[in-house]
């Protein structure tokens, strides 16, 4: 929030298991930030489960921050 109120596009990424609790946070602050969620856990993966986590991610991810830099 302090980023885009400074006008700089941001957004999130977090495991699904956050869906919710992120969703309670922007309607708490009246601030509905870019977001990608990715399965959960992802605390106890290999560096070989991450990164194919994030394959799978980077087209979305990549499409949250070019849709930011267009709304700024």
């Amino acid at each position: 929030m302090d980023l885009e109120n400074r006008g700089i596009p941001s957004g999130f990424v977090a495991s699904a298991e956050f869906i919710e609790a992120a969703g309670a946070q922007s309607r708490s602050l009246g601030f509905y930030p870019a977001s990608v969620f990715i399965p959960h856990p992802i605390q106890d993966r290999s560096d070989a489960e991450m990164t194919a986590l994030a394959k799978q991610a980077v087209d979305e991810i990549i499409a949250m921050v070019i849709d930011e830099q267009c709304m700024a």
